[in-house]
């Protein structure tokens, strides 16, 4: 399929379609024993085109998306590029509220679920959006079946689309996390897709392995596209599953023989000390990414006795979701620092660390952490006044805290919201080195620190500690682990013991969650 546009200016989905076309009868995307070869995908992203037009979709516009994880969601992404739409992906899990304000928020046109997976929630947000071009994925909606007929590729249709001069770049809305407020939409454009294939060529260039990538996040969310398309733009396999729990995944590893995934430490920790790991056959194991929040030490190591040094750290957020890896970490004793460091920058990613100023700081020195780079958003969809405060000058301000060290790798301490202002010389403490002390010791499973009210010191330290089922330590012993090992503004001033950290739907340690706790059996509901 041929186009008379240059390679830099040509649409992204293109280009991967000539590359789906070498892989042919290879497999691209495994579920649940549905198994759809690169000539399916092939032909699903153009038969989705020609329907979508058919009902109305026209290049430039919004077109929102609710949906779980199935192998439609990678293809319809597709063919909405491909036809230079602004797809927006809604969050199955955020509130109510939250989901028809950020419809409301895109410009939708038109609206995209999933009736087999949500549909009393599809049904609802379709009512509350009666002007907008309904559609479906599956049979039993309120609006048209797209996959009511079988993929066909239709080699002349493609030609002619390549050839139009009427489709705008294509891009993305999606959803933050909203681990530090109410949940923002980020908007990635052409520039960002066409990045994660270029880094998917430099895969296979530099001879790394075939990839067979367990999806962990939701298609919905940035952090499960990049994979995705990266994996299919290398000619690897990606494996679906319904859930993300410990004992899915360990299966999974085993039967498809999984070379790569992606956890958050949570998830991480559950699957360590699952019974079923040590009988467990994960040989095939060559990249294991845990990202998302920090990693105890102790719980790294614990991974690579376990996986061998195929373990790598990363670090990135919805406004840019690739900044730093650390790949094929394993034992150091040269370097023994380094298993707590988030890596170095990924691709052409620029990091600076600077102060409240502004001002760029040297090597060791704390401050926060601003990214630049292709993989860094265009801004926040339709909040320009948010966008000026977060995107400066092209830099990413990404509200972490951290610094560099004297060779270029990346650690984090906090974020800027979390760190705890305490004490009568109005000490700044971090959380980071707190929870990653307390989770070494070997009663603790899992530690989270967060900062609350004090009226003679500002804030106070409290932690939040998971001890190993069965175990018995104090809080005094914990205490005094910090005091002796940082000192004594640092040590919690109370230790509360828990079953388990709450978790957001992203995985990460949820200190909003922990906050309201504290204020419940604190303070009555009253900080």
């Amino acid at each position: 399929m041929d186009t008379t546009s240059s390679e830099a200016e040509r649409n992204y989905v293109l280009r991967g379609l000539d590359l789906f076309e070498k892989f042919g009868e290879d497999e691209a995307i495994v579920t649940e024993g549905v198994r759809h070869t690169y000539a399916d995908v092939r032909a699903g992203v153009c038969t989705l085109i020609r329907v979508l037009g058919e009902q109305g979709v026209r290049p430039g516009d919004a077109v929102a998306v609710l949906i779980g994880n199935p192998p439609e969601a990678v293809v319809l992404q597709f063919a909405l590029h491909a036809l230079g739409c602004r797809s927006v992906w809604i969050a199955p899990n955020a509130p109510e509220r939250y989901r028809l304000d950020f419809m409301k928020m895109a410009d939708v046109s038109a609206f995209v679920y999933d009736p087999r997976m949500l549909p009393r929630m599809g049904r609802t947000m379709a009512a509350e959006h009666p002007d907008a071009t309904i559609m479906c994925l599956g049979p039993g909606g309120a609006g048209i079946d797209l996959l009511a007929e079988p993929w066909t590729w239709d080699e002349q249709a493609m030609v002619e689309l390549a050839a139009r001069t009427d489709i705008p770049e294509p891009s993305s809305v999606f959803q933050t996390g909203g681990t530090t407020g109410r949940p923002k939409l980020v908007h990635h454009g052409h520039m960002f897709f066409r990045t994660l294939r270029l880094l998917s060529d430099y895969w296979v260039a530099s001879g790394e392995h075939k990839l067979r990538h367990l999806a962990s996040s939701g298609f919905w969310h940035v952090s499960g596209q990049m994979p995705a398309m990266m994996t299919l733009f290398s000619g690897g396999t990606l494996f679906l599953i319904p859930e993300f729990r410990a004992e899915l995944v360990i299966a999974a590893i085993e039967r498809y023989r999984i070379t790569s995934t992606f956890l958050t430490p949570p998830i991480m920790y559950e699957i360590l000390d699952h019974p079923a790991l040590p009988t467990t056959d994960t040989s095939s194991m060559q990249m294991l990414s845990v990202g998302g929040a920090a990693v105890a030490p102790s719980r790294m190591k614990q991974a690579i006795a376990h996986f061998g040094p195929v373990m790598r750290p990363v670090y990135g957020m919805s406004e840019a979701p690739f900044i730093t890896a650390l790949p094929k970490l394993g034992d150091d004793p040269g370097n023994p620092e380094r298993i707590r460091s988030a890596g170095l920058p990924y691709g052409d990613i620029r990091i600076t660390i600077a102060d409240e100023d502004g001002k760029p700081l040297v090597p060791g020195e704390v401050g926060e952490v601003w990214v630049n780079g292709a993989l860094s958003m265009l801004g926040y969809w339709g909040q320009p006044e948010l966008t000026g405060q977060t995107l400066v000058d092209g830099w990413v301000h990404t509200g972490d805290m951290g610094y560099l060290d004297d060779n270029g790798y990346l650690f984090l301490v906090d974020r800027i919201k979390d760190i705890i202002i305490t004490g009568m010389a109005s000490t700044n403490v971090y959380s980071r080195p707190i929870e990653d002390l307390l989770a070494g010791h070997p009663l603790v499973q899992a530690a989270a620190v967060i900062g609350v009210p004090d009226e003679a010191m500002g804030e106070a330290v409290h932690a939040y500690v998971v001890p190993v089922e069965g175990a018995s330590v104090s809080a005094d012993e914990l205490r005094a682990l910090v005091e002796n090992t940082l000192n004594e503004v640092w040590a919690p001033r109370e230790i509360d013991f828990i079953d388990a950290l709450p978790r957001t739907d992203f995985g990460k340690v949820d200190k909003k969650a922990l906050r309201s706790r504290y204020e419940t059996d604190h303070t009555g509901g009253h900080f």
